[in-house]
């Protein structure tokens, strides 16, 4: 395990590297080519590899064991990276979008050349950081792997579009990718964002069903009744359950701790990592009216 997740740092840490230095070749190119696509793409990358950053640096925070500050741990931490980076590339997106609508009123001459040469490159460099993350599997890699292959069909555009300028001289091409490559990044920061604010405000998961948890809890030998049920998801992967039940009058203390073992076994079949429940019994008067 240790050895492989230091690999897997070691290649991260290239990727950042590499990326962070493509991303100002990028920038330079933007400028020199008068290409709005190549600085929208550029943006893009910077977002990626800040959010890796990031992702990245809170992640190793949210390894944290829990303490009296952070009774439920730091796991949280790690939602920080994607709300940090969310904001910022939804403020570049709105600079670029400021700039890119006054030159589809009327476009800019592009350096068609300059793009092509800089998109080969940049299908060069992306085809060549995703064989060197091929292998890898954990969770950052597999998302850097999918961020390389997003911008190699962005470079693809921008090869394509670059050929029609040159033949064709259409220069408002270079914009309206621009302006596609935004809102591609905008819906896809949304979603991610939508995901990390359900968690934070504590949206039952997604494959949970409380009514069937309680059903299932229901069931278990001697319960009569399962409620005040609230789910909730850590860091979106791990979920936690707190309940209240009621045992039957008549149970011993030691039925009542096997029944709890049952649910919590039942509770963990449902892919509920950690369960609190509360628990007392239905008194005798109850019991008879019922």
């Amino acid at each position: 395990g240790m050895a492989k997740q230091e690999r897997s740092e070691r290649r991260m840490g290239i990727a950042f590297v590499l990326n962070f230095v493509f991303t100002i070749i990028e920038i330079i190119g933007a400028i020199l080519t008068n290409s709005m696509a190549i600085l929208t793409d550029a943006i893009h990358d910077a977002g990626d590899t800040l959010s890796l950053a990031l992702s990245w640096m809170f992640e190793k925070k949210s390894k944290k064991r829990p303490d009296k500050d952070y009774t439920y741990g730091y796991e949280r931490f790690s939602l920080l990276g994607a709300l940090v980076s969310s904001f910022i590339l939804f403020g570049a997106a709105i600079f670029i979008l400021s700039e890119a609508i006054p030159r589809l009123i009327n476009p800019e001459p592009v350096d068609a050349v300059g793009m092509f040469i800089l998109s080969l490159l940049g299908i060069a460099f992306n085809g060549m950081a995703v064989l060197k993350l091929k292998g890898g599997d954990t969770y950052h890699e597999r998302i850097v792997t999918w961020h390389l292959l997003e911008d190699l069909l962005g470079w693809i555009a921008i090869l394509i579009t670059s050929v029609i300028m040159y033949f064709v001289g259409w220069y408002f091409l270079d914009t309206i990718l621009s302006v596609l490559i935004i809102i591609y990044i905008v819906i896809h920061v949304g979603r991610n964002l939508r995901r990390v604010v359900q968690v934070l405000l504590q949206k039952t998961p997604d494959d949970i069903n409380i009514k069937a948890i309680e059903h299932e809890v229901s069931q278990v030998v001697g319960v009569r009744r399962a409620y005040h049920t609230h789910v909730w998801s850590l860091e979106g992967s791990t979920t936690m359950l707190t309940m209240h039940v009621i045992f039957d009058y008549d149970m011993s203390y030691n039925d009542v701790s096997e029944a709890k073992k049952m649910i919590k076994e039942r509770l963990k079949s449902m892919n509920i990592e950690h369960s609190t429940i509360e628990w007392d019994f239905r008194s005798k008067s109850t019991k008879t009216n019922a």
